[in-house]
Order: structure tokens, then C-alpha cells, then sequence
């Protein structure tokens, strides 16, 4: 192969891998996390941004009111909205963070008594579109927070990921949930490549 050919393939290569990963670690360190078999997760969404809109009661009242007219449409999207958080988003970071770590290194649970515990605060979310030729899957920004049970003011570790790109459950995801599910299976996705490095 052509040397300068090679050359941007690796390039394209190196660029992909990082915006793919992109996040910034707000206190605290990695390292920290080394040794620690397991994590209580929380799930926060209070206050958090949604694309296009002042706040998140903006976009649910856009969305309600395009529904108005359909019997229960408005309240069922209402109800999806949060009830898909337990539903999908959650499930999915969870089965996903613990698949990675298929030896057991480490292991999350929401209903587990741990030292230390993983918040998973989403600060912003895209929920995409999916039609029945085009679709663009959604994004979440979050930042996570890993820090002692009993001392929520001890600290390990808090990172923010930025803009994660859901993994795409199919060709195209006409169910919002499942959709904005793959942004969370991307969160753990990157949060754990990031871990890999200092868990052995």
C-alpha cells in the first residue's frame, strides 16, 4: 500500500477513535478506580437539556401539544418519556458496562449494597428521528460520578462524556426509547474502554 495512502488511513483511523471517545475528566482520576470490584449505579436526569429546547417541560409540551388530537397519543408520549429511563436507557447501560467486564472484574447493580457507587447524571440529550427512509440516531452528553456510598463528598472520579453517538439497535429505530437506549449502550461503551486501561 502506498505509504502516504497508509498514512491518512491511520489518521482517519486515530480521529475516529477519539471523537468517538470524547470526554474530559472533571476531578479526580481513573486511576482511583483500580481495584474496586463493584458499583451501586444511580440514574439522575433532573434538569437536563434537550436539543432545541429552553427545558426539557418545553419539548414534552411541543410534543404533547402535536398529539392533542389523537386520544391518549399526548399522555402515552409523556409516559413513554419517562418510563423508557427505567425501561430501556438504564438496561442497557447496565447489561452493557457489565458485559465488557466478562471476567468480573467489575460489576454494577442498581439493587446492590456497595462501598461505592456510580451516578450516571444525563446533562443533555438529541433523541434523533428515525422516517421511513432516513434516520439519525441520538446523542446524550453525562457526566458520570464515582464516589464513596457513605461519603458522597469523597470523590474518585467525575467525567464527562460529550455528545456519545447511540449504537444503532437496527436499520432504522422507530421506537424513540429504544433509539435514545443506544446512546446509553455507547455512555458505557466508552466509559468502559476508558476503565479497561487501569482494571486488570
Amino acid at each position: 500500500m502506498n505509504p502516504k495512502k497508509s498514512f491518512t488511513l491511520l489518521f482517519l483511523l486515530v480521529i475516529t477513535l477519539v471523537s468517538a471517545q470524547r470526554y474530559t475528566i472533571l476531578s479526580g482520576s481513573l486511576e482511583s478506580l483500580a481495584g474496586i470490584p463493584a458499583y451501586k449505579v444511580t440514574f439522575d436526569y433532573k434538569g437536563q437539556n434537550v436539543q432545541g429546547f429552553d427545558t426539557e417541560e418545553a419539548f414534552l409540551n411541543e410534543k404533547m401539544d402535536k398529539r392533542k388530537n389523537k386520544e391518549g397519543e399526548a399522555e402515552k408520549f409523556k409516559q413513554d418519556w419517562y418510563g423508557d429511563r427505567e425501561k430501556y436507557y438504564e438496561l442497557k447501560f447496565i447489561n452493557y458496562f457489565n458485559r465488557r467486564f466478562d471476567k468480573g472484574e467489575v460489576k454494577i447493580s442498581k439493587d446492590v449494597e456497595a462501598k461505592y457507587t456510580m451516578n450516571v447524571k444525563t446533562t443533555w440529550i438529541y433523541p434523533g428521528y428515525s422516517a421511513v427512509a432516513v434516520a439519525e440516531p441520538a446523542k446524550i452528553s453525562a457526566v458520570i460520578t464515582f464516589f464513596e456510598t457513605e461519603h458522597p463528598d469523597k470523590v474518585l472520579l467525575s467525567i464527562l462524556f460529550d455528545k456519545s453517538i447511540g449504537i444503532e439497535q437496527g436499520q432504522f429505530d422507530f421506537s424513540q426509547g429504544e433509539r435514545i437506549a443506544g446512546a446509553y449502550e455507547k455512555l458505557a461503551k466508552s466509559l468502559t474502554i476508558q476503565m479497561k486501561r487501569f482494571v486488570k
